[in-house]
């Protein structure tokens, strides 16, 4: 049987008991792994390993032993309760065991749990799960996270009182980081907060998320709008430092400011404009994007846009002046405009 979706989601968080086996696999690692340690962790409970109720089979036993999956199935631990044989890292070349393995699965056996990669659509290892009466196969991709799995991240870190411009923030960071460091970042603000009964606020969220090198940038960026010139250069010293090169500096550059041209040409007010943008804008970033769209006339926008084209185009020609140096020059003429 297969699974996507929110069918995915609700299986992952309260799995069947009586399920034969499950197949999760991916190209990312990072979500295989967080998944199947909350599809485990609701199967035997948060004792469940240290019960030793949990057996763990590299795949590379499994093709020195072919039956192991098979006998770690069958088992029978020192402590009572549900039990998992789970084989990591599996492929296409361990399906004759693996089928073997759930062909003589009976009631009461342990539940079978095979990770695996990235998997063609004609993949045997797919088509064992797929085709199989009682056992679910769950591939995982690329695409942002759903607001049922954030909503299930944010449950089990217990993190229930939630202002609602908070929890878009934290709906644009899931979608914006990996899911290891999204979770961690959960872990983070769910130590921050506790024992504090008051509602996540959005200040605290971007307190507590990890910055980034494009965090960084739109940093430069919200100096150059803010006219705090003097912040420029030491700005753009640190992001030098960490390898961002200036072409990268003058594209996040454009796109701040056309997020401003954007607001300001706006008919009904610079607030209506960027309400319409996509992805939307929220939170503390939103109140700071409309302060300075405020303060910049239409007119000085669309010369600022000008003149970044012209830095981007120079940044991309044959010429041999120094590029950080040309794209700092430009910054700091932005930044000083109108002073």
């Amino acid at each position: 049987m297969k699974l996507a979706g929110s069918d995915a989601s609700r299986y992952f968080a309260r799995p069947d008991p009586k399920c034969t086996g499950l197949l999760i696999y991916g190209a990312d690692a990072m979500r295989v792994a967080l998944r199947r340690q909350q599809v485990i962790a609701a199967l035997i409970g948060p004792q469940g390993e240290a019960e030793m109720r949990l057996s763990r089979i590299p795949a590379a036993d499994l093709r020195k032993d072919g039956v192991a999956l098979g006998d770690a199935s069958r088992a029978q631990g020192f402590f009572p309760g549900p039990r998992v044989a789970f084989l990591e890292d599996a492929g296409d070349a361990l399906a004759p065991q693996i089928a073997a393995a759930l062909k003589d699965w009976r009631p009461g056996d342990a539940t079978l749990i095979v990770t695996a990669g990235n998997l063609r659509a004609k993949s045997a290892l797919r088509k064992l799960f797929e085709d199989h009466g009682s056992a679910v196969a769950i591939g995982l991709y690329d695409d942002p996270p759903s607001r049922d799995e954030i909503n299930v991240t944010l449950g089990a870190a217990d993190l229930t009182r939630i202002e609602p411009a908070a929890l878009t923030d934290l709906v644009a960071l899931a979608g914006a980081l990996d899911p290891g460091d999204f979770h961690q970042t959960v872990a983070k603000i769910a130590l921050y907060k506790w024992g504090d009964p008051t509602p996540l606020t959005p200040i605290e969220v971007a307190a507590c998320a990890p910055a980034t090198i494009e965090a960084e940038v739109d940093d430069l960026a919200h100096a150059v709008a803010e006219r705090r010139f003097s912040a420029v250069g030491p700005l753009i010293r640190r992001l030098e430092g960490q390898g961002v090169q200036p072409v990268a500096l003058c594209i996040g550059a454009l796109r701040h400011f056309r997020i401003l041209h954007t607001a300001s040409s706006d008919p009904a007010g610079a607030a209506s404009g960027l309400a319409r943008l996509r992805p939307p804008v929220n939170g503390p970033r939103r109140d700071r994007l409309l302060a300075q769209a405020r303060v910049w006339p239409l007119k000085d926008l669309e010369t600022a846009l000008g003149l970044l084209v012209e830095t981007d185009l120079a940044l991309r020609s044959s010429s041999r002046a120094p590029a950080m140096a040309v794209m700092e020059r430009t910054l700091l003429r932005l930044a000083m405009m109108r002073r």
